[in-house]
């Protein structure tokens, strides 16, 4: 990679803060208490959505049983309406390793117990109930901790976004981090294929991680239908009406601040100006490109050395294992072992916003995050001719030399906490407040069961989940659209 000393400097931007603040929710603070011995009863959760919207629903089940000191049973995944797959949580997670990661916080079991009734045994029946959209704690204690009283198991369905994600109650979210990133870990063969994917990517150099978010679905939501043909914008217009909430939007508004995904030209034209050039290796996590080799082609000009997890084995094996969810984990776990991460589209982009949140609890692994509402207008300079190469390139730099590279830095809306879990689950080495240093006793590791060399060499092997370009649901009619 001829652009290796700009890797160089990327890797140092994010690691040094590695030096100074520590992931630390795998060890309990002197405030944390143990779940009461005696349950109010069975929480049942059904997850919705894809992989990572999923994982995010586990978290925060794992969560809500705490809340209202419930015993989880094993979360429901929804047989995903894309990948048609059924596999399960037990068909993608170590359920063993999951409930023993929690045993001080919540009681996990694999099924609803079975009762006598009338000299029958049957499974103990839940009462469903639908939570609020991010509901509060409040819904929870009161509404949802009734009805789990006076029926002993409540069934929440759907869960997808029913719990708050800004709460202020540290021990709560640092929980969240303690599912996320220690108790959720993918079954062995998942992670074996991952690490083989990712051995052979390295075996010749660093290499670079990017998900081009550029899909029907997407492009759908975002509204950004212009630069298609007559017959691709009928398909667009015809996806957004069935799935997405019904409004107006101008193609030229929306482009111009930054509100359409940036197409793989664009990608392009933004690693070149940054410096890295067509001997850069990148994988590609992405699904059917919407407009096909039309768009790809400029990209593939640019980085000819592109892989898929596909290209890279093509054994029976890989075949076999990439089926559905597990495509869309495999492909998340060689994301996360990356050198670099790019995302093109971290809005609305449950995959994007996981993985960045996973490589800074890693130990600040480097992001490239492209700010889409600044680049924007430098791009409809440079296309309407008014912006020499050199002018653009330099324009580029200026733009992505203010962004983050994957330290640590605060959260502000709308950005999720689980895209930046900082400061809620991490200490500091050395800090003139008590409360914020690391505990003696501090777990550097970052995913139990998984091999780890140095937390904070972005070339050691960490534990992951997944990618995919429907792996991950999209606000849809019976969401709110918070990003239109």
């Amino acid at each position: 990679m001829a652009s290796y000393v700009l890797l160089i400097y990327l890797q140092l931007a994010s690691s040094s803060c590695s030096l100074i603040f520590l992931s630390t929710v795998n060890s309990y603070s002197l405030i944390h208490v143990a779940p009461p011995t005696e349950s109010n009863g069975y929480l049942r959760v059904r997850c919705n959505g894809g992989l990572n919207q999923q994982r995010t629903a586990i978290c925060n089940a794992v969560l809500a049983a705490r809340i209202m000191n419930a015993t989880l049973v094993l979360p429901e995944l929804d047989a995903n309406s894309y990948w048609h797959d059924d596999s399960g949580f037990e068909g993608l997670y170590d359920v063993d390793h999951f409930i023993k990661t929690l045993q001080n916080d919540v009681r996990v079991v694999q099924s609803i117990p079975e009762i006598e009734k009338n000299g029958k045994i049957k499974k103990m029946k839940a009462f469903q109930l639908r939570p609020p959209r991010d509901a509060p704690i409040s819904w929870y204690t009161t509404t949802a901790l009734e009805k789990l009283k006076e029926h002993g198991a409540i069934y929440l369905t759907p869960f997808s976004h029913r719990l708050a994600e800004e709460i202020n109650h540290p021990e709560y979210q640092r929980l969240r981090c303690r599912v996320n990133y220690h108790a959720l870990v993918f079954k062995p063969h998942i992670i074996e294929l991952s690490h083989k994917i990712v051995d052979k990517l390295r075996s010749q150099g660093h290499f670079m991680s990017i998900h081009l978010r550029f899909e029907m679905d997407m492009l759908s939501f975002a509204g950004c239908f212009d630069i298609f043909s007559p017959e691709e914008q009928k398909k667009l217009r015809k996806y957004r009406k069935e799935n997405f909430t019904e409004k107006k939007l101008i193609y030229s508004e929306r482009r111009a601040i930054g509100k359409c995904p940036l197409t793989p030209e664009e990608v392009g034209l933004i690693l070149r100006a940054m410096g890295f050039d067509n001997s850069t290796r990148i994988y590609l996590a992405a699904g059917d490109l919407f407009g096909g080799e039309r768009f790809m082609k400029p990209f593939r000009s640019m980085f000819p050395m592109l892989e898929n997890h596909s290209s890279v084995d093509t054994s029976n094996e890989l075949k076999e294992n990439t089926q559905g969810l597990m495509g869309s984990a495999v492909d998340y776990m060689v994301c996360l072992l990356s050198d670099i991460f790019m995302p093109t589209y971290d809005g609305p982009s449950n995959f994007a916003n996981n993985l960045l949140g996973h490589r800074l609890y890693s130990g600040f692994l480097t992001a490239i995050r492209p700010d889409r509402k600044s680049l924007a207008p430098i791009f409809i300079e440079r296309e309407n001719g008014r912006m020499r190469t050199a002018s653009f390139e330099v324009a580029v730099r200026r733009v992505m030399l203010k962004t983050n590279f994957g330290g640590p830095h605060k959260r502000i809306p709308p950005e999720s906490f689980y895209t930046n879990s900082w400061s809620e689950c991490f200490c500091q080495t050395s800090a003139s407040n008590p409360g914020d240093r690391c505990p003696d006793d501090n777990l550097v590791s970052n995913l139990d069961g998984m091999e780890q060399d140095s937390l904070g060499n972005i070339t050691s092997k960490q534990p992951n989940d997944s990618l995919s370009t429907k792996n991950d649901d999209e606000p849809s009619k019976n969401d709110d659209p918070k990003y239109l």
